[in-house]
């Protein structure tokens, strides 16, 4: 059943909404064995993070070292990386795979919070972004990606131009952040295709690791062996159906709900 293994690389949330966490349980989900280097450690709930404490720099390369020597990694995905030396580390590391690498820039939440330390913005444009498969920024990590305002759908596409520009295979900007926007993604890659990725509103407060959860479901599939289009279409559904199945558990935003039958996992 978990023939394949995907890799999560990005922060721990305490919480269990996001992060490694929500990684994880979308790729068990999917049947796909999930691996993990955790970059940070965060105490968090559903209202706030408390604190943020990065892993050494012979802690976070010992764990992806290790995971290669012995295991047959599919595809990967990176998620918060917080500082400078993280990114460079991490980028050092994966350059050499050829597996896909998704890169999901941690940097800003939907609701404006910083998740990334000032100088590394440029670390992420420089190391990071040439080496991957697919970047998914939010609307505001495309901002500091692009340098934009970005207030709507030609903003967006603009966006996405000068992100290929920074060496990426392909970018899907998430619209969640704009209100006539949600849940409609764009997709462009540097051979020039271009798509819109529509799904239904789920009209829920309960999103806390969705963004996490989308890039996870396309790393997840792109694992199992789908093409990058059918896994953002898959991922997509996959969010779909998790948000519907979101749930509360705090006094703010709470997680989605990740479990599905392997039936509903895939449909198309």
């Amino acid at each position: 059943m978990y023939s394949k293994i995907a890799l999560s690389i990005g922060g721990s949330d305490s919480g269990g909404g996001a992060g490694i966490q929500a990684d994880l349980r979308t790729f068990m989900a999917l049947n796909v064995h999930g691996c993990s280097a955790i970059t940070c450690i965060t105490a968090q709930n559903s209202l706030e993070v408390s604190c943020v404490e990065a892993v050494k720099k012979d802690t976070l390369i010992s764990q992806i070292d290790t995971l290669f020597s012995d295991f047959n990694i599919n595809a990967l995905k990176t998620g918060m990386l917080l500082n400078e030396r993280i990114i460079n580390d991490t980028a050092s590391k994966l350059k050499s795979y050829s597996i896909p690498k998704i890169i999901d820039p941690v940097m800003v939440t939907r609701t404006g919070s910083k998740l990334l330390e000032e100088n590394a913005i440029s670390a992420y444009k420089k190391l990071l972004i040439p080496i991957a498969e697919i970047v998914t920024p939010n609307i505001f990590e495309a901002n500091l990606l692009s340098n934009l305002d970005i207030k709507n759908k030609e903003d967006i596409e603009l966006s996405a131009k000068y992100i290929i520009e920074l060496g990426a295979k392909a970018v899907l900007i998430k619209g969640g952040g704009l209100k006539d926007m949600q849940g409609k993604d764009f997709y462009f890659d540097r051979n020039g295709k271009r798509k819109w990725f529509s799904n239904k509103f789920v009209n829920t407060k309960n999103t806390h690791g969705s963004g996490c959860t989308l890039s996870a479901g396309i790393c997840g599939y792109q694992a199992l062996g789908f093409d990058l289009i059918e896994s953002i279409k898959r991922a997509k559904l996959f969010i779909e159906r998790s948000l519907k199945k979101s749930y509360k558990i705090g006094s703010g935003p709470g997680p989605l709900g990740h479990y599905q039958s392997p039936k509903e996992n895939f449909l198309r």
